[in-house]
């Protein structure tokens, strides 16, 4: 991080309005570069990447690519705005934020409780869902299986039956449709969210010295 915003340029600023003396030289931190969309999406660039407890973009950066300074790239490609609310908690601070993030709600309950313990309680669900899964068999040993999850309101959650259907397509695969439902607490919402952030795409290091020259042209073109 210490170098990054050694490769923006300088303008001039001052505090005072209509006020042209005493202006100080700083560095123009609203200098943007960002990577196309369809970039992002070519497979042939970049490879995924699951987020440990233990990394941390510079950390990445230089098992990657040899250079914490680089964390930006990963930051970047990822779209991770707010390296500490995007990026994946570690186990003791998802327990702490999620205890503080609902303390409220366990002080206001009948029995007083943690944030953490009111969180967790099954009595206390974030969301629930219909949960639909098709396995298409042409053989034995040759079948797909597709999972779909729709939210769903409560009342709905409880009038909704599980069952299982087995029917034939026009082709001759025949299809087995299970329909189940699912609850969340707050806290399984909230460990899935973070988990979800733990899935990131690195680019390939072969690629990274084009695209540090052309951030550098973009951010300070001379």
């Amino acid at each position: 991080m210490a170098n990054y915003f050694n490769n923006f340029p300088l303008t001039l600023y001052t505090l005072a309005a209509n006020n042209v003396t005493g202006l100080d030289t700083v560095t123009n931190i609203i200098s943007r570069f960002s990577f196309e969309e369809t970039l992002k999406e070519n497979g042939s660039i970049f490879y995924p990447y699951e987020i440990k407890d233990t990394d941390t973009p510079e950390i990445i950066a230089t098992k990657i690519y040899n250079s914490p300074e680089r964390h930006w790239i990963v930051l970047m490609f990822n779209d991770i705005i707010d390296p500490q609310y995007d990026w994946p908690l570690s186990y003791p601070n998802f327990i702490k934020y999620v205890n503080e993030k609902y303390a409220a709600n366990g002080a206001s309950n009948t029995t007083v409780q943690s944030g953490l313990t009111w969180a967790q309680s099954i009595n206390n669900v974030h969301s629930y869902y219909q949960v639909n899964t098709r396995i298409f068999v042409t053989s034995t040993y040759d079948q797909k299986t597709i999972v779909e999850k729709v939210r769903i309101t409560s009342n709905a959650y409880a009038n909704l039956s599980q069952t299982t259907t087995n029917y034939t397509l026009p082709s001759g695969k025949i299809v087995k449709e299970t329909v189940t439902k699912e609850k969340l607490t707050y806290y399984e919402y909230e460990m899935q969210e973070n988990e979800a952030k733990r899935s990131i795409k690195l680019v390939k290091p072969e690629f990274v010295p084009q695209i540090v020259e052309e951030f550098q042209a973009v951010i300070n073109p001379q």
